[in-house]
Order: structure tokens, then sequence, then C-alpha cells
């Protein structure tokens, strides 16, 4: 069988994803023993598919299976589930006692939801347990019908896709936090930036333990630091502590004692 020349989709249970994933997931399928047998009989046969840069997750729920992707030959074995990018001609070697779930995303669909660049992926066959955790593949197992398991993966495919959207937004919020604070010349205390912000200081602190680690307190004190020892360093003699917020030169170098864990040298005369 050879994709578009033949319908393939006749062998299989197939299910288009929920609405808010119906951007980044073509369709969860399943293959079909009562099909595989209208249609094909008890012969053995092969699925031919071309190129598309569709990632593709094969869930081997049946009997061994062997796969060629370009000039590369593997034999996948019980258990061994696989992530494909479909960057060349595909095709599987297929028997009667197979049993394939499978899950087709859009290009771009792996980091909508997971954060993975497919780019990096290409010409490889990835097993799927570097993607998804082994516990829910086990999970998958015990499950008994396509729409289980199918449902199953969509609730997990949501939260990481919920959850990745709220991290982009920490991540954005706290590179728009930097730059006001970079803009306002390293002057701004968190209660300034959350003013010009129009947020809470309460906010822009849960917002850097969550991306950087540390409040942002201890973050720009160490960004004034950086930036105004690197100034001083390339100009003692014109280097004011004034414009990096530091009352004067004794401050400076107490801060910088504190920083750096030793005596700043002093400007030349």
């Amino acid at each position: 069988m050879i994709e578009i020349f033949d319908n393939i989709r006749k062998i299989y249970h197939f299910s288009p994803p929920c609405e808010e994933l119906a951007d980044y997931i073509e369709f969860f399928s399943e293959s079909s023993t009562e099909a595989t047998l209208a249609h094909i009989g008890r012969d053995h046969f092969t699925v031919k598919m071309f190129p598309s840069w569709t990632p593709t997750f094969w869930f081997n729920l049946g009997a061994p299976y062997h796969l060629t992707m370009g000039d590369q030959q593997y034999l996948i074995q019980p258990g061994e589930d696989v992530l494909i990018i479909r960057d060349s001609t595909v095709e599987r070697f297929n028997q009667p006692a197979d049993h394939i779930f499978s899950i087709k995303f859009f290009p771009g669909g792996l980091e909508a939801i997971f954060g993975i660049d497919q780019s990096k992926m290409k010409d490889q066959l990835i097993p799927l347990q570097q993607v998804l955790p082994v516990r829910l593949l086990q999970q998958l197992r015990q499950l008994h019908g396509f729409e289980d398991r199918m449902y199953h993966l969509q609730d997990y495919f949501l939260a990481q896709f919920h959850r990745k959207k709220q991290r982009d937004h920490y991540i954005r919020f706290v590179k728009d936090t930097m730059a006001c604070y970079g803009a306002g010349g390293l002057q701004y205390n968190v209660n300034e930036l959350s003013a010009r912000l129009f947020t809470s200081s309460r906010t822009i602190n849960r917002y850097f333990h969550q991306v950087v680690g540390i409040g942002p307190k201890h973050y720009f004190s160490i960004v004034r630091a950086r930036t105004a020892l690197t100034a001083y360093i390339a100009g003692r003699k014109t280097f004011s502590p004034t414009d990096f917020g530091y009352y004067d030169m004794s401050h400076f170098y107490k801060e910088m004692q504190q920083f750096t864990g030793r005596r700043l040298p002093a400007p030349k005369p």
C-alpha cells in the first residue's frame, strides 16, 4: 500500500484531536485487526509513506515490525515506541499481528506542546521515552481500546500545552522586566518596576523565582554590579558610581568587595 495512491486509512481507527489541540495534532489512529482482515486478509504487506515533515509517534502494542527510513532499516521490537519526523520516505513492513497506535502532529506541533525543536531531529529514529515519561508509556499499555488511549494521551498533551503556555508567559514577562530595568539606567527598584509594568511587586517576585531561580532584587543587584564593575575596569578615571545607582565611591567599593570577594584596585593618578 502506498499513501496518496492507496487509501491506507481504511485499515485503521482514526480520530481528530480536541479543538484546543487541532492546530498541532492532525489525528490519533490505531490499527484495526478487523479492518485489516477485511481489506488485506492475512498476508504480509507494506505501507509506504512519502516525506511530510510531520512528527509522528508510533506506539508498538503488538508484534515486531521492520521499518525503512531512507536507506536505513530498523527492527522495532514489542513495547518499543518511536518518534520519527517523516523527513524521508518511510516504509513499514506489516504482519497480521501488528498493533500500532499512532499520533501524527503538524509541523511545529512538538514545539507548541513540548517545547521540542523538530528541526534538530531529522534523519533520526528517536525512542519515545526520550519525549514522554516511562510511566505514561506503561499506563498506555494497561488501557483497553483506542478511545481510552487517545483520551489519556490527549489529557497529558493538554496539561503540557497549558504548562508551556504559562511558562512562555513567565519568560516573556521576566524579559520585559529586565528590559525595563535596563532602560531605567539600572536605577528602578522592584516597586518602581511594578508600577511601570502595571503589575504588583509580588507578581514580579513570583515570576523571577519561577524563571531565574532568585528574586528580582537579588538578580538586579548582580546585573548592576557586573555592569558597573565592567565600566569601572574599562575607565577608572571617568567612572561615576552614581551613574549606576551607588551613592558614592565608598558605597561602590563596598558593594564590589562583597560581589567579587576582593578589593578593587584604586584609580591610577
